[in-house]
Order: structure tokens, then sequence, then C-alpha cells
């Protein structure tokens, strides 16, 4: 006779980054300092972001600049490459929701 496993697996109930959530995949260099339960104000976090924002940037550059240079391979390029891609593509998004929210404020009558 066959028998039926009616084990539930535990739920994670962990807070995960954003890009976890978006499954973005490797997050190794994200800076996980501004992580939602550290505690840290709007300004800090957005501080924070952006400063990281400005470390991939550079790293994609300095990446890129040693492929042309034949000290990193194509697939170093690529990668660094596509996580500055990744990286500005969520600013831009965090931007315009920004905007939005601003403008939405803006329109409230007092």
């Amino acid at each position: 006779m066959m028998s039926i496993n009616t084990t539930i697996a535990p739920i994670n109930t962990e807070l995960k980054s954003a890009a976890d959530i978006a499954g973005i995949g490797d997050t190794t260099g994200v800076d996980k300092s501004a992580s939602v339960n550290s505690g840290a104000s709007f300004a800090d976090t957005l501080k924070a972001a952006s400063t990281n924002f400005v470390s991939v940037l550079n790293k994609a550059e300095a990446t890129s600049i040693a492929g042309i240079k034949g000290e990193a391979s194509t697939y170093e390029v690529a990668s660094t490459v596509m996580e500055a891609e990744r990286t500005l593509k969520m600013t831009v998004a965090v931007r315009d929701k920004i905007v939005a929210a601003y403008l939405e404020i803006s329109r409230m009558q007092i």
C-alpha cells in the first residue's frame, strides 16, 4: 500500500531584501546595513542605497576597463555590467515612486 506524506514544511517568517523577493539572485555585493529591521531612518536608508549604487557603478566601470585591457574575463565584465544595470533600474524605479508620492502629496487639499 502506498503511504502519503502529510508533513507540511514550516513557513519562513524572516524578512527578505527586495533583491531576494524580486529574484535578482546573488546579493553578495549588496550593502545590507539598510535592512528593514535596522531601525534606520528613511534618509539613512536612501543614503545607504545611493552609496551602494555608486559603488556598484564604480565596480562595473573598473571591471569594464580591466576587460578592455585584457585583465578581466568577458564573463566578469558582463556580470558586473548586468549587476550595474539591475541597480540602475531599481534606482530609477525608486526615484519614480518618490516623485509620484511627492506629486500626490502636493495635490492634497489643506
